[in-house]
């Protein structure tokens, strides 16, 4: 690896001095009473002295989940709302009232011309031909994760952006967070010394978790537009489980890496400055939700990261598991040499070991090897310091929704746009691929090519 960056030099010197790294790490050396140190996190936001008027192009759960956050903005107005069942564009009157336009053809909301912006929040199919054909028409849009359905789709997505000069975001909700900021503050400014592995964990073991959505009983051929649902893909007759739990199929969905793993990429991505993995390999299986689904319910993934200027080369463990009785939720956990991060979107654990240079370690152990009666020494905890948003934190949602709407708006550009929407979405793909393929795949994260 380089050498250490002036502020990871700064933040070693301070630490090797015994100083409290009061710039980075207010605190830090109180952490030696084995007690976590914690440090709060906060933010402010500015107003808005503009109007912005959306429409939300899937209206389901996460869509009316990411339109309820948007318009808790001030100065956001929802004025129409596409979905292909009837069910959900009668809810979608009743939370935003009766004057809103509603359709099941996307296409007449991109022709308004009182909308400014929309969010594409259908199943993974669609994602790509509805994100092209709104910023074709002049509309900013955030699109749900992952950002395309087939790693082949990424690259028109990428030409549209920069044809059309739009603002573009992709809807990984925790890389706004403060927890990400701080982690990536924490990252560069050495606080883990070395990166050399990074794994993340999403368990869930419930039915809604696990996609066993309701299914309403009113849903038939009459309620819902089926045919415009396949969108190219096999004409099938209506079959309810495939519309309202598309995720559990591979021709609508991505499966758990495309619904998960995808946070777990962009968060790291975004904390070490990587543009992706360039050796991808899964496995995993269908183990318990037997239920007509297509894909797997516990997907694990092996990762090579080459090293870059940003980064040492370093490995990264990846697992998801819907089958999971032990309460774990979520985690992103990044280790070096000199210590690790538990990277949180409302909170960042940073856990610094005793560090000691490889000859005091050699020196150490030979002078202690026969000697019966020394003063053999305790463990030590590690000295952890907790960082914590403060309250009233309106939470990682919240931020991600403001920070689109701050760029729509003229202000700081967006963190993931088409490009990095897709560096986080092609490894995630890749899994999929690899998982029924069964061998790994190679992946150029620069170009943002297969190779082979």
């Amino acid at each position: 690896m380089s050498k250490p960056t002036q502020p990871r030099r700064a933040f070693i010197q301070k630490i090797g001095k015994g100083v409290a790294a009061s710039a980075l790490l207010p605190g830090l050396a109180h952490a030696a009473d084995n007690l976590p140190h914690t440090e709060w996190l906060s933010r402010k936001y500015v107003s808005p002295n503009d109007n912005l008027q959306i429409a939300l192009i899937g209206a389901g759960g996460m869509g009316n989940g990411d339109a309820q956050t948007a318009t808790s903005i001030p100065g956001v107005k929802l004025v129409a709302a596409c979905d292909l069942y009837d069910g959900c564009l009668e809810n979608a009157k009743k939370k935003y009232g009766n004057d809103i336009f509603t359709t099941k053809d996307y296409r007449e909301v991109l022709n308004r011309k009182d909308i400014d912006a929309v969010i594409v929040a259908t199943p993974d199919h669609w994602h790509k031909d509805i994100s092209v054909d709104a910023m074709n028409a002049g509309k900013a849009v955030y699109c749900e994760k992952p950002m395309v359905h087939d790693v082949s789709e990424g690259p028109a997505v990428i030409a549209a952006q920069a044809k059309n000069k739009v603002v573009f975001q992709v809807g990984s909700q925790g890389m706004s967070s403060l927890g990400n900021e701080k982690a990536k503050e924490l990252y560069e400014a050495g606080a883990i010394g070395q990166l050399n592995y990074a794994e993340g964990v999403w368990a869930r073991n419930t039915p809604g978790g696990a996609w066993q959505y309701d299914m309403p009983a009113d849903g038939n051929l009459q309620t819902v537009d089926w045919k415009r649902f396949l969108h190219g893909n096999p004409d099938i007759p209506f079959d309810p489980k495939k519309f309202f739990r598309w995720r559990c199929f591979k021709d609508y969905g991505t499966g758990v890496a495309g619904d998960l793993f995808v946070h777990l990429f962009s968060s790291l991505h975004y904390v070490v400055s990587s543009s992706g993995p360039n050796r991808i390999m899964s496995t995993g299986g269908l183990r318990y939700w037997k239920d007509g689904r297509e894909v797997p319910d516990i997907l694990l993934g092996m990762f090579d990261y080459p090293q870059t200027a940003n980064h040492p080369a370093f490995n990264l463990s990846l697992r998801v598991n819907f089958v999971d009785g032990t309460g774990e939720s979520n985690s992103l956990r990044l280790v070096g040499n000199e210590g690790s991060m538990i990277v949180d979107w409302d909170k960042v654990t940073l856990i610094k070991n005793k560090f000691w240079p490889p000859d005091q370690y050699a020196k150490y152990f030979a002078e202690r090897r026969y000697d019966k009666d020394y003063d053999r020494k305790t463990i030590k905890a590690p000295e952890t310091t907790v960082f914590k948003v403060d309250e009233g934190y309106k939470g990682a949602h919240y931020d991600h929704f403001f920070n689109w709407v701050r760029a729509i708006r003229g202000g700081k550009p967006v963190i993931e746009d088409a490009v990095f929407g897709y560096r986080a979405a092609a490894p995630a793909l890749l899994c999929n691929d690899s998982y029924y393929k069964e061998r790994a795949i190679k992946w150029d994260p620069i170009s943002m090519k297969l190779i082979g």
